[in-house]
């Protein structure tokens, strides 16, 4: 019996050893689980948030985009406006009377035919152009109208064609008819 309760200690003293091992390796099981839920907790919440700032990033760039396209749609649309009243002034000058016509001929040579010796016009008006003026003609140019009046040897030319003043006077008026147009 001795030996019995000796080896009944042993085993208690074992059998305590392993629950006393037992209840440490647990509580250091669930130390590990604890950090891992807490690094994972923080992981998700790092994650959230980048993924949160992508979007709100994202969201910016696009709203962006979008804000860009539709200026330069509008810029576009005024651009065709301005465009289209352009060719309606090109239209009514190509549809000018003839007297009207003759009139603004006349008007430019009496103002600088003295100004060279030959002179061109648009093959509408060469016919026209002879008769009103002494200077030689030289022959047609692609134009809408006016005239170009050179000296002898063609190193002074004076641009007078509709098509020349009606894209200096579009130049000149661009911004004032585009804030009467578009505020």
């Amino acid at each position: 019996m001795g030996l019995e309760n000796i080896v009944n200690d042993i085993l208690e003293q074992a059998k305590s050893e392993v629950a006393t091992i037992e209840a440490e390796a647990q509580a250091e099981v669930d130390a590990t689980i604890n950090e891992a839920k807490a690094k994972a907790k923080t992981i998700i919440t790092e994650s959230q948030a980048e993924v949160e700032a992508n979007i709100l990033r994202r969201l910016k760039q696009e709203k962006s985009s979008a804000q860009l396209e539709i200026k330069r749609a509008g810029l576009n649309a005024k651009k065709d406006v301005l465009d289209s009243v352009y060719l309606s002034a090109r239209e009514a000058i190509l549809s000018f009377p003839p007297d009207k016509n003759s009139s603004m001929l006349k008007a430019i040579l009496d103002m600088y035919g003295s100004d060279g010796t030959r002179v061109y016009s648009n093959a509408r008006d060469a016919k026209l152009v002879r008769e009103l003026t002494d200077l030689t003609f030289m022959g047609e140019i692609d134009c809408i109208g006016g005239l170009i009046i050179e000296n002898d040897d063609g190193s002074v030319r004076l641009d007078y064609t509709f098509d020349r003043i009606l894209d200096g006077v579009s130049e000149q008026t661009l911004k004032p008819v585009s804030d009467i147009l578009f505020g």
